[in-house]
């Protein structure tokens, strides 16, 4: 009965939604951006339920013996009910969030490029022979949405450190999608879906791969303590979970702990800032250096 409800939990992406809106809290948090309301929250966990749900409802069974492909297999039914519960929970929110279509459109429109290759028609089916930056495209809207958005809709001008932290953010994001399409290679191939993956020998990838953390490292060295050590964590973990990632194919792991190193740092944060009354001397510093 646990291991069904945490099946649930992972593979309908209601984790990965709140791990979205953790993003974006300490974008919010860190940046001071008032402006930006809880419509905004409800609007990107419906909305990434409905996207990532749409995805993998599209994504064939006949290429892979991953559990969650083979749980959506079983699940079809429960796939397009969340994606049309999180399709009308976003439009919902995003009728309070009106006056920001531009940018929100835009999001909504590159999340939908990620997966139109797997769409049957001919209109989409030649996107499968071009998608070879589909992990830099992936990085990008992640990036993007919990990273950008609240800015661009607070009316916020971007800054040295919201650049620094938007590129931490992004090579982070970036070097975990590429464990992900590692592992996912020859299933990719057999689809007939082209990435960088794809064209790369191991050896190459992997310095890829090892430049995109240290380049996340760097980055996350441009701001103070405690939060250069919140930003540092999920770059160290990763890093040393490499070795075990390339050579398991659970899906537990790999939609648990792995998609959870993107909302690592919002976590130790938020705990740090909760936990205030146990260390005010520390939460004195965090709330001096979110300044930044």
């Amino acid at each position: 009965m646990f291991r069904a409800l945490l099946n649930f939990i992972i593979f309908s992406s209601i984790y990965v939604a709140c791990c979205a809106v953790l993003m974006i809290w300490q974008t919010n948090t860190l940046f001071h951006i008032r402006d930006v309301n809880d419509d905004f929250y409800i609007f990107v966990f419906f909305a990434t339920i409905c996207s990532y749900n749409f995805h993998w409802y599209l994504t064939p069974a006949d290429y892979s013996a991953s559990e969650r492909i083979l749980w959506g297999a079983r699940h079809k039914a429960l796939q397009l009910s969340l994606c049309a519960v999180g399709g009308i929970g976003a439009a919902y929110s995003f009728w309070f969030l009106k006056a920001h279509w531009l940018p929100l459109g835009g999001a909504a429109i590159l999340t939908f490029l990620y997966s139109a290759p797997k769409l049957p028609q001919r209109a989409f089916v030649w996107l499968r022979k071009i998608a070879i930056g589909k992990t830099v495209f992936l990085s990008f809207v992640w990036t993007y949405v919990t990273t950008l958005l609240p800015v661009f809709i607070a009316g916020q001008s971007v800054t040295l450190s919201l650049t620094a932290y938007t590129l931490h953010r992004f090579f982070l994001v970036y070097a975990i999608c590429m464990l992900f399409d590692y592992r996912d290679l020859d299933a990719d191939k057999r689809e007939g879906i082209r990435s960088l993956i794809t064209y790369l020998s191991k050896p190459n990838l992997k310095r890829l791969y090892y430049c995109s953390l240290i380049c996340s490292a760097v980055f996350a060295f441009c701001f103070p303590l405690p939060l250069m050590l919140f930003l540092l964590a999920p770059v160290l973990i990763t890093a040393l979970l490499t070795r075990y990632t390339m050579h398991t194919r659970s899906d537990l792991f790999y939609y648990s702990v792995l998609d959870g190193m993107v909302m690592l740092s919002a976590l130790l944060h938020i705990l740090a800032v909760k936990s205030c009354w146990l260390i005010p001397y520390f939460c004195t510093i965090i709330n001096n250096n979110s300044n930044v």
